[in-house]
């Protein structure tokens, strides 16, 4: 598969990841009668599932990175060509902002919008540090074959155990501004959040290194 061809995959699929994280907030918000536990349920277990399918189906293509920081992460270990990461980053933006305009489309509701939700605060910074080192830190543990289980079951939990809900990745916070439906954050919190995220990752990066020497040294 050419360069273009992989990060076009990449792109698609990130655009479905952001299709299913909108889509199912707006359907979880109409359909559980205020009760905003029993939308989130809905959210996060649709955004397992899309993810161990996208996954599965998208692996073979492009690797199903679907997230800047992942892709930088595989990048300075070496399983992932430093030259590719430009394209990637683009189409994962551009196919993130794609699929936030798909929902809204499939939902009658207006393409254009911008957040309204205010995701602010130390709280929030620091679950999205959480959030994003335990993203990255499973991506680079995983193997190939295990690693769609066991990302989707990480990122349905982590909606659950951090303040933020996890969004744990550049281009769909960059995407989720441009929602102002049950997913979406106000554009002014989106620098902060991807902020914490680069940490986050920085330190799943530090920390996947440090461990793999000390196994290393333990065999």
């Amino acid at each position: 598969m050419s360069r273009a061809q992989g990060a076009a995959a990449d792109g698609l699929g990130t655009a479905l990841l952001l299709a299913t994280v909108v889509g199912s907030g707006i359907m979880g918000e109409r359909l559980s009668g205020g009760n905003d536990a029993l939308a989130l349920l809905a959210n996060a277990l649709a955004t397992g599932f899309a993810l161990i399918a996208l996954i599965l189906a998208f692996g073979p293509r492009s690797g199903a990175h679907f997230n800047p920081v992942v892709s930088i992460a595989l990048a300075l270990r070496g399983d992932f060509p430093r030259r590719r990461l430009a394209p990637f980053i683009f189409a994962q933006c551009a196919g993130a902002l794609l699929g936030v305009w798909a929902a809204h489309a499939m939902f009658d509701l207006p393409v254009l919008q911008l957040g309204v939700k205010a995701r602010f605060g130390a709280a929030q910074w620091w679950s999205e540090i959480v959030a994003t080192f335990g993203l990255v830190f499973v991506v680079l543990s995983c193997e190939a074959k295990h690693a769609a289980y066991a990302v989707g079951g990480y990122i349905a939990a982590a909606y659950w155990f951090t303040a933020s809900t996890s969004f744990a990745n550049p281009a769909v916070t960059l995407a989720r501004g441009l929602t102002s439906t049950f997913s979406g954050i106000r554009p002014e919190d989106i620098t902060p959040f991807v902020v914490a995220q680069l940490v986050g990752a920085a330190l799943a990066i530090i920390a996947d290194r440090w461990l793999f020497d000390a196994r290393k040294g333990a065999a």
